[in-house]
């Protein structure tokens, strides 16, 4: 990978995490358009990945310090409630990703049209928002292990995550900030926890860390950040004015194009 792709990929990395169009599919629909083909696919990944989950920590970094202020006191309380529901959430990504880890990883081959179906799927989720009634209810336990479920389930590239996490929380009738609050937040435990288990296999075998150039990742890095902090901040103002149908119509047309690519 050469440090001009890693810059494309890394913005294009910052915005799709936040924004519901799928940062994993769209990374792949890139990688097909450039014809380039990698092995460290999987450590990029993690990498930018970890730039966003930092550019989320500054954005809610409020938040972040209220719970963990509230969870030292020991006391069950908003806060420390908040924290439970989040814990319950990434149940299923952590079992997914601990028994599937293989097939996970064999999934970011260059399926173009395998893509192009999952970016339809987002299309529907945040196109049924546009007809669901704004509500104003709280996230509950089982509430927060549903949506846990609709982030596993966007482990498949193409599926957004925070499209499928803020759609699946805004069909239950949860309200437009809080459904964002906790999609943004209930993401960072498995990312961090992904970038840390990365670390140790790259303790064990050097030879990977290797083989990627060290520019290549940090200009990756910066690039998600920066471009991260400014679309996080922006998602939340589009769920408030419940502006999702637009990238509906981006996800479908983005869909149909990828299954065409794919089929020609």
């Amino acid at each position: 990978m050469t440090i001009v792709e890693a810059i494309l990929l890394g913005i294009i990395q910052g915005l799709t995490e936040f924004l519901p169009i799928s940062s994993s599919g769209h990374i792949e629909l890139t990688k097909a358009l450039l014809q380039t083909e990698f092995s460290d696919n999987l450590l990029f990944s993690i990498v930018v990945h970890a730039a966003t989950a930092l550019s989320t920590m500054v954005v809610f970094r409020k938040d972040i310090y209220a719970i963990l202020k509230e969870l030292f006191k020991f006391e069950w309380n908003e806060q420390t409630r908040f924290a439970a529901q989040i814990l319950i959430s990434i149940i299923p990504v952590g079992v997914i990703g601990v028994l599937f880890e293989d097939q996970i990883e064999s999934i970011f081959t260059g399926r173009i049209g395998f893509v192009g179906i999952m970016l339809l799927i987002t299309a529907l989720l945040l196109f049924f928002t546009y007809f669901k009634k704004s509500m104003d209810k709280g996230i509950t336990f089982s509430k927060a292990f549903i949506i846990g479920i609709a982030q596993a389930v966007a482990i498949m590239p193409g599926i957004s995550r925070s499209g499928a996490t803020i759609a699946t929380a805004l069909l239950m009738g949860v309200k437009k900030e809080d459904a964002t609050r906790f999609s943004f937040l209930m993401v960072l435990i498995p990312i961090l926890g992904a970038t840390f288990l990365k670390v140790l296999d790259f303790l064990e075998e050097p030879a990977i860390a290797a083989s990627t150039p060290a520019l290549v990742l940090i200009m990756g890095f910066v690039m998600a950040f920066l471009v991260g902090l400014a679309a996080c901040t922006w998602m939340i103002k589009i769920v408030k004015k419940g502006k999702l149908i637009f990238f509906a119509i981006y996800c479908f047309i983005a869909g149909t194009i990828a299954i065409i690519f794919a089929a020609l």
